[in-house]
């Protein structure tokens, strides 16, 4: 068994058979992984796949399942006292990766660390000479699959072109969260390239591990691209994890499995060794169970970084710490702005839930002001400024990524559009690379670039968010985040029905997402938005809802919502027609297209 998957057995990870590289050969990777470390680490954390179909897959009540949903001052507190240590608590997320995540049919969890048991134990000896670094010494996180680590793990954004060598250094977030002492337990699952590979794609779905679940409902979506980050979180398979956003892709599947989800202020954390898709709104963020948690890891991702010149204006706007924002009185006082104009297409019982968390506000002693319109939302929306700055960004942001890379079959945009070709079978199965032909077509021109790139902030930001906040005197907006995840479809893709990021992500603004309430057995969450570096003003009030809604639950792991194993229109499917690579000559057609009413706004990236 070797340390990490070879590069042979990733690329056929998805290839459903049960070859060495098939996700039979994963899973027994993951297995022994975990064999290694996590005897003795609990036998009762949850059910065989073969016994979830009959019940679900529980998060039990025994001592490991309460201290892998313990919060990271619980923690703290059991290992300065010696009732607990680093080591063991590796162990047991192990063990409940094995139970769940592998066992159980969740796959949110890409890859483990080989070194994490190691690191673990190094960590424990330092405590007892030393004393702990801080509050996230000893912690187990989880990190997306964009994240560079320079061990014995991969990068790859999912995609089984980036298979091969590991990068040759650290992601700034990465090596940020080492100094701080916690422990990188692997590499969450995600949605390809960050969603930005295909129109019909379904979230939480890439070529290296195939579909992520949902663990409140296994047969619901995720949500993307920062899927198993979360979902890993929710389910107790680490205790934080990271994710990242260019829009929607912390907060969406953060409201869709549960848990708080943090997207600061574009500079506020470095995006340096992290795959990108585009600099002007990529920015690392935080998954955690309570905000306080979030709160914890944000302050030690931040300050300015020579790798990331976008963290230059960060400095004297950020904190090494923003735990002594958390306050569970927040709300009181607080000036808040109700925007419901995101939510015209929600469901009855979403604007339910919403209406609640509204109320909530207001007997927690917020002045609620309900509601307040986004001057230029309407013309916002109809702009496709964000779609420019995406595509054109993208070849040339990506292709300086994969130019300090080595030892995997691309190099470039074009040699990645050349490879999924080629691997169509696994990576072209359910969906195209429509995003990747138009990104390589370059079919706006730099001036239209600059225009679109000064145009679309200044409808988020100056005429939008901070018009907004200005004109009705508020300390923040707040939002339903998203709609409750959907049934997962591999051959129609996202059943998206709205969303609440799209302004913070143009003007480079903050967002904080926090359980706001329940649809069925299905999580939704409450957004709170403000202007650029008010993540202070943002955790307050995100605690303050916590504390006084106390919603937060733990998944079931139900296997469906009406508890049957078939449902028309899922599964595998017809492989898709795959179609030849673009030329040259189809520019034209491709900007008739992108200015049309048929090309779809981007979502979950």
């Amino acid at each position: 068994m070797s340390d990490h998957l070879s590069p042979t057995d990733v690329r056929r990870v998805s290839a459903g058979n049960d070859e060495p590289g098939s996700a039979d050969s994963r899973r027994n990777f993951l297995k022994g992984v975990i064999a290694a470390g996590a005897v003795g680490a609990g036998s009762s954390l949850g059910l065989a796949a073969s016994d979830a179909r009959a019940r679900s897959i529980p998060p039990g009540d025994s001592e490991s399942a309460r201290l892998a949903n313990a919060s990271i001052a619980e923690l703290q507190a059991l290992m300065d006292s010696g009732r607990l240590t680093s080591h063991r608590l590796v162990q047991i997320f192990l063990s409940r990766i094995n139970r769940i995540d592998v066992r159980g049919g969740l796959n949110n969890v890409l890859e483990l660390n080989p070194d994490a048991l190691a690191i673990a134990r190094d960590l424990d000896m330092e405590r007892r000479t030393s004393g702990p670094r801080g509050p996230l010494h000893g912690i187990p996180f989880l990190v997306k699959d964009n994240y560079d680590s320079a061990d014995r793990m991969g990068t790859r954004a999912g995609s089984l072109a980036l298979v091969g060598d590991p990068p040759p250094q650290d992601s700034t977030a990465v090596a940020k969260l080492r100094e701080a002492g916690a422990v990188l337990l692997g590499k969450a699952n995600l949605s390809e390239w960050a969603n930005f590979r295909g129109f019909d794609s379904s979230s939480g779905w890439c070529g290296v591990a195939g579909q992520g679940n949902n663990p409140f409902i296994l047969d619901r979506n995720p949500c993307g691209s920062s899927s198993g980050s979360a979902a890993s979180v929710a389910a107790g398979l680490c205790t934080v994890a990271l994710g990242t956003e260019t829009d929607g892709s912390v907060v969406c599947p953060s409201s869709a499995n549960g848990v708080v989800g943090i997207k600061p202020t574009v500079g506020l954390a470095s995006r340096a060794g992290i795959v990108p898709l585009a600099d002007s709104q990529d920015t690392a963020g935080v998954q955690g169970r309570t905000v306080a948690d979030a709160a914890a890891v944000l302050g030690a991702l931040t300050g300015v970084d020579a790798r990331d010149p976008k963290t230059e204006p960060s400095e004297g706007n950020v904190f090494s710490d923003y735990s002594p924002f958390v306050d569970p009185d927040g709300l009181a006082g607080a000036r808040i702005g109700v925007v419901r104009q995101f939510d015209s297409s929600a469901t009855t019982e979403t604007l339910e839930v919403f209406d609640r968390a509204v109320q909530v506000m207001r007997d927690a002693g917020a002045e609620v002001i309900d509601p307040v319109e986004i001057p230029s939302f309407d013309d916002f929306f109809a702009d496709p400024a964000e779609t420019i700055v995406l595509v054109f960004e993208f070849k040339r942001d990506l292709n300086r990524y994969l130019a300090t890379r080595s030892g995997v079959p691309v190099a470039n945009m074009a040699d990645v559009i050349q490879f999924n070709l080629d691997h169509a079978d696994e990576e072209l199965q359910f969906f195209g690379q429509e995003w990747f032909e138009l990104a390589e077509a370059e079919i706006f021109s730099e001036a239209e670039y600059l225009a679109a790139l000064e145009r679309g902030p200044m409808l988020a930001a100056d005429l939008g968010i901070d018009a907004a906040l200005v004109e009705n005197d508020l300390d923040a907006l707040v939002a339903p985040t998203g709609s409750p995840a959907w049934p997962t479809d591999l051959i129609t893709g996202d059943c998206f029905q709205f969303g609440s990021s799209s302004f913070a992500a143009v003007a480079g603004y903050p967002l904080v997402t926090v359980p706001g309430g329940f649809v069925f057995d299905l999580p939704v969450g409450l957004t709170f938005m403000g202007t650029a570096w008010s993540e202070p003003t943002l955790i307050r009030l995100a605690s303050g809802f916590e504390a006084a809604a106390d919603v937060r639950r733990l998944p079931e792991f139900l296997p469906t919502f009406e508890d049957e194993t078939e449902r028309p229109g899922r599964g595998r499917g017809r492989p898709r027609p795959v179609p030849a690579r673009m030329g040259p000559e189809s520019a034209a057609r491709l900007r008739q297209f992108m200015t049309s009413a048929r090309v779809p706004r981007p979502v979950f990236l």
